[in-house]
């Protein structure tokens, strides 16, 4: 059975969907049977693997609302260890359809447990937001990554994140961890990035991943090529620190 992390973080621009991509991508080079979950709207996850949206028959939306099969959705990748449950604009429907579904918090746990028997791991893609498609993210994960950009308002959406973390996890989905917080986009020579990151070690010591990942050109140029960073530039600081998180994430 595989594990499932959710990568979320309701504030967007602080690396969520690069650290999904590149985190499973990664653990596909490891040769780790992968799974990435696009249940953002945007379905730059999607893209950001070089599946076209607007060409698919059918997505992850369809699937939530129990039109077709999960097995028939998923989407091979470049990467032999990776598959992808993918996502475009229709999945907007799915905030407005689910509001009268019974358990309508569970309907990705439900589609994950045929799934997970098939993978090692399963890398779930959430929203910029903290609506349905999060919660059922939530819900359905063993834990969550939370990459933060460390900029003014960042404890400010940590905050309000954790928050959603306690109440999914006292009503929803008890066993769900904070497996960690990642720095993302850090500039090293930016003063209030080192505030900021201290700040944040200062009040969650024993939740902060020690791999951080670097502002990194070549990470920002990949996607519009449809590829993760290490198929793009496998010898970039982008692709190194990505390959770091996955070891800390296998051996810890």
């Amino acid at each position: 059975m595989g594990s499932v992390y959710a990568v979320a973080n309701q504030k967007g621009g602080v690396g969520k969907t690069t650290t999904a991509v590149n985190l499973a991508a990664s653990l596909a080079v490891a040769e780790k049977r992968t799974l990435l979950v696009d249940i953002d709207p945007q379905g730059n996850s999607t893209s950001g693997l070089g599946v076209a949206r607007d060409s698919l028959e059918a997505t992850v939306y369809d699937v939530l609302i129990g039109k077709v099969a999960a097995e028939e959705v998923v989407q091979p990748t470049e990467l032999a260890f990776l598959q992808l449950l993918p996502a475009n604009t229709e999945l907007i429907g799915a905030e407005i359809e689910l509001v009268g579904v019974r358990d309508r918090e569970f309907q990705l746990r439900r589609v994950l447990q045929a799934l997970r028997p098939r993978y090692e791991f399963v890398i779930i893609d959430c929203p910029p937001s903290l609506g349905i498609l999060t919660i059922n993210s939530l819900a359905a994960a063993d834990s969550v990554i939370i990459p933060i950009q460390c900029e003014y308002y960042a404890m400010e959406g940590l905050g309000q994140l954790l928050k959603t973390v306690g109440l999914v996890r006292s009503r929803l989905n008890p066993g769900l961890d904070i497996k960690g917080i990642l720095f993302t986009m850090f500039d090293s020579r930016n003063n209030l990035s080192h505030q900021v990151a201290q700040e944040v070690r200062r009040y969650f010591p024993d939740k902060i991943f020690r791999t951080v990942i670097p502002r990194n050109v070549k990470i920002s140029e990949a996607p519009s090529y449809g590829k993760p960073v290490l198929l793009y530039d496998i010898g970039c600081k982008g692709s190194v620190s990505y390959l770091e998180l996955t070891k800390e994430i296998l051996f810890n």
